[in-house]
């Protein structure tokens, strides 16, 4: 049963706000959602809607000028608001991890990816120089890169999309960690790397029982990989439900807004757009 699964992250009433030149911005705006060992859960909504600031939040990611409140942040029972730098430093990137959107953005240029890899486990592992060049070898095998001694020679700019974005899963997955983020881990690549990369993320979370976040827009993506879904729409969350739930018999407007607004249900030559079906969704508030 869902319910004998341990919890991993617990999240209450996240609220982000930026401070700007024009006062706050509320970026995030009450989200709640928790996921246990072995989940996918997806968060979706447009452009916009509040999905990577609140994994940033969590991640201790944000800059100075972002305040974050919550009721409750726990991971593993533990209160990750109140650690100590030092503290979420031992917990992130090795604990939780989080595969960035835009790869070839996300990884420093000035290095190889060799020497990348090699300081997230000389950071976060035990192991000698030369073990930790077998263990980048072995995780550079397992995400399907080809000539692994090779390629940790390379620099980003000398690997195609596939390959960085192969990278920083590698990178991610590297301490064996019990929650991955995967921020839009398949933008910008082509169809056939897109299912690749998916089907990788899959049998990587099956095989190690870890918990899986997966921020989206695809809604085929969703229904493909999730158990619950969180809709967010201008930093609110709008509903949270089991995935076939949310598809069959969506409960906020703006879910059934989004839904209808899927190619396939156009008609005539013309797409659907959520701004069709109205634009006052976050005043209707979350679904129950």
């Amino acid at each position: 049963m869902e319910n004998s699964k341990p919890n991993v992250l617990e999240i209450k009433n996240l609220t982000v706000t930026f401070d700007t030149a024009d006062g706050p911005f509320k970026a995030v705006d009450g989200v709640n959602f928790k996921v246990n060992q072995n989940d996918i859960l997806a968060i979706v909504g447009e452009s916009g809607s509040g999905k990577s600031v609140a994994m940033l939040a969590v991640m201790g990611l944000l800059p100075n000028t972002a305040t974050i409140t919550a009721d409750k942040m726990e991971f593993e029972g533990t209160d990750i608001q109140n650690l100590s730098e030092g503290e979420r430093r031992k917990l992130i990137g090795k604990d939780i991890s989080m595969i960035f959107q835009e790869p070839v953005a996300s990884l420093n240029p000035c290095f190889t990816v060799g020497f990348q890899i090699n300081e997230m486990l000389n950071a976060h592992t035990d192991l000698n120089s030369n073990e930790r060049k077998e263990r980048a070898i072995e995780l550079f095998e397992l995400v399907g890169i080809p000539e692994p001694d090779k390629k940790l020679k390379s620099y980003p700019h000398q690997l195609s999309g596939g390959q960085c974005q192969r990278v920083m899963i590698a990178m991610a997955i590297s301490c064996n960690p019990t929650l991955l983020i995967a921020d839009e881990p398949t933008t910008a690549l082509d169809v056939t790397i897109q299912k690749q990369i998916l089907d990788l993320l899959l049998d990587i979370q099956k095989k190690n029982n870890m918990a899986l976040i997966m921020i989206t827009h695809d809604m085929g993506v969703v229904a493909e990989t999730a158990q619950r879904v969180v809709v967010q729409y201008k930093g609110r969350q709008m509903e949270e439900a089991g995935v076939l739930e949310l598809f069959e018999n969506p409960q906020n407007p703006y879910t059934k807004a989004l839904l209808s607004a899927l190619p396939e249900r156009a008609e005539g030559d013309r797409l659907p757009t959520v701004s069709d079906f109205g634009d006052n969704f976050a005043d209707e508030g979350a679904a129950s």
